[in-house]
């Protein structure tokens, strides 16, 4: 129960952590590769694709990371 409540935790933290670095990562993308912003599609780009995908990546980091640290046997 403790791994998968770890597990979930990580889940929960590493999606709102990795949307974060997806923002930050997409402002710096289209900074660097000077993307129009003609109706909107530099936060389309922002807020369509790089958010989710580091949504997605920071859940499952996180929730891989948390979930393995549960499991390590402290017992020896």
């Amino acid at each position: 129960m403790k791994i998968a409540m770890l597990g979930l935790i990580g889940l929960f933290f590493g999606a709102i952590i990795g949307g974060i670095i997806g923002v930050a990562a997409g402002m710096l993308w289209i900074t660097v590769f000077h993307t129009t912003a003609f109706e909107g599609y530099s936060g389309t780009l922002v807020f369509y694709s790089f958010m989710p995908t580091g949504m997605m990546l920071g859940a499952l980091i996180g929730a891989i990371g948390l979930g393995l640290l549960a499991a390590r046997d402290r017992t020896t």
